[in-house]
């Protein structure tokens, strides 16, 4: 795990996570009882006050299931949390901690009651955690203000009453009405239009500076990971792969998953073509991952001891805001630098 003094000072991070894991029991299993999906499977970083981290990897790589852990939306198998110095479970109570994490979904519409007005499933919260019903209306239209949609035309109003992107504002200020320090978006913008992604994740950018936020961005679009984050996490079967500063990881990647990942981008560059597919073959199995690096079968700088031997973070380098940048890669730990691994054209 990297430690927060790596950022250049021993500021106590926001949240340290430590050994996180869940598996997922397969029930009537051809592959016999006691079968599980390593869905997350050993997951380590410190989130730094003030920062927006990002979280990317390809699809049941492990990314949303590791958010709702740490919403507590369900149960770890194991794994440690602590929030601003305090273990939850222990000095720090469940109550509290969803009082200062709070998150924000991908489905607009499924995260609403449908049979709640705009005002009340924003005020709902507040109000539950004791403030009076007209100070929490109040604060709900004050919100609505914030997030750019005007009280007297949306507050009475349903779910099924507005646009996606109106309602995942809706999503946005009903997560702050608790005045959290932590907000948790995972793929918060992929399913909204272009025009309307781009408008949200302007409001989060102005939302995080004027409520003094910490992001956990979660993104399939590198691109738009590449626009908001300060570092990003790079999941790869349950496990974290890299994780480092935006610019070292996007610039310098340090693990050939990411260098793949990166590849893959789109890029309006007429110029740019991708002569091979960056990466072949599918994920293995998260019932039966593969020994040593879950990587190796798809890496194009795998070795022998890369099948026998699971690798550990390591530190490859510091970026220029002083962020550790380390990756999980037995060939980068051994200084081949990745030497035989096909070149890539990263699209700016």
């Amino acid at each position: 795990m990297l430690d927060p003094r790596d950022r250049g000072g021993p500021a106590q991070p926001l949240l340290s996570v430590t050994g996180l894991v869940k598996h997922f029991k397969v029930g009537g299993s051809p592959f016999g009882e006691g079968t599980v999906v390593r869905a997350v499977d050993g997951v380590d970083f410190d989130l730094i006050k003030g920062e927006t981290l990002g979280i990317v990897g390809e699809s049941g790589c492990g990314k949303s299931t590791t958010a709702r852990l740490l919403m507590q939306l369900m149960p770890p198998d194991a794994g440690r949390l602590v929030f601003d110095g305090e273990e939850l479970g222990g000095a720090l109570s469940l109550t509290e901690y969803r009082r200062q994490v709070q998150m924000v979904f991908q489905d607009s519409y499924a995260s609403l009651n449908p049979r709640l007005t705009i005002e009340d499933s924003i005020a709902f919260g507040p109000q539950v955690h004791g403030l009076p019903a007209r100070q929490a209306i109040a604060r709900a239209h004050d919100l609505l203000d914030r997030v750019g949609l005007e009280p007297a035309r949306f507050a009475g109003r349903f779910p099924h009453e507005l646009s996606g992107g109106q309602r995942q504002r809706i999503n946005i200020a009903r997560a702050l009405a608790m005045n959290p320090r932590l907000v948790i978006l995972d793929e918060a913008v992929s399913a909204l239009d272009k025009s309307v992604e781009a408008q949200v994740l302007n409001l989060l950018m102005d939302l995080k500076q004027e409520f003094n936020l910490t992001y956990i961005f979660i993104s399939h679009d590198l691109n738009v990971v590449r626009f908001m984050v300060d570092r990003v996490l790079v999941m790869y079967l349950g496990k974290v792969a890299e994780l480092g500063g935006r610019d070292a990881v996007f610039n310098q990647p340090a693990h050939p998953y990411t260098a793949a990942l990166l590849a893959s981008m789109p890029s309006m560059d007429p110029d740019h073509r991708v002569e091979r597919p960056p990466l072949t073959g599918d994920p293995p199995n998260p019932i039966n991952p593969p020994p040593g690096c879950r990587f190796h079968p798809r890496c194009a700088v795998a070795e022998a001891v890369c099948s026998v031997k699971e690798p550990e973070m390591a530190a490859t380098g510091t970026d220029r805001a002083g962020a550790r940048h380390a990756a999980a890669c037995l060939m980068r730990a051994a200084g081949s630098g990745h030497s035989r691994a096909p070149a890539v054209a990263v699209p700016a």
